[in-house]
């Protein structure tokens, strides 16, 4: 049995590690409608087109994050489990952040998209005829997913 001097000093080491070194995790999702077109969300609080998604709470997996954001971003329901297509080191938010993209394909509209402070807009687009001011995250990951470009480490 571990002597309590001992145990104490690699508790307090490892709570200050996760003070200090704390990762933080976010979900995306390419949810795509029948005709191919993928779902893009605009924020009222930065400029731009994005993926819908955001960051996963503690105690919740990152499926139930992701089906979170969706909800709450889109008012869509998965109807089929989504599939993850990568992970990102996301070091403009962080320099622990990543990021989880999944790809949607099996969905249904649950509740209208909402409108409000966070979500001022959203709709489905074609891969190759995004919104002029979609990010040049969102360009890159569509780009990789339809085998355009390498898949890369970074968001």
């Amino acid at each position: 049995m571990a002597k309590p001097f001992i145990r104490f000093p690699t508790r307090a080491f490892l709570a200050y590690a996760r003070l200090r070194r704390g990762m933080t995790l976010g979900v995306r999702a390419a949810v795509f409608d029948p005709a191919g077109r993928v779902l893009l969300v605009r924020h009222g609080y930065v400029p731009g087109w994005y993926l819908p998604g955001g960051g996963v709470e503690p105690g919740e997996t990152m499926r139930a994050s992701l089906e979170r954001e969706l909800a709450e971003e889109a008012g869509i329901a998965l109807t089929a489990p989504p599939a993850l297509f990568g992970l990102y080191w996301n070091r403009h938010a962080s320099r622990r952040d990543h990021v989880a993209l999944y790809l949607c394909r099996g969905w249904r509209q649950a509740a209208p998209p909402p409108r409000n402070l966070e979500i001022v807009d959203s709709g489905f687009f074609p891969p190759d005829a995004l919104p002029g001011d979609a990010t040049a995250a969102t360009r890159r990951r569509l780009a990789e997913i339809a085998g355009e470009a390498d898949p890369s480490e970074t968001w």
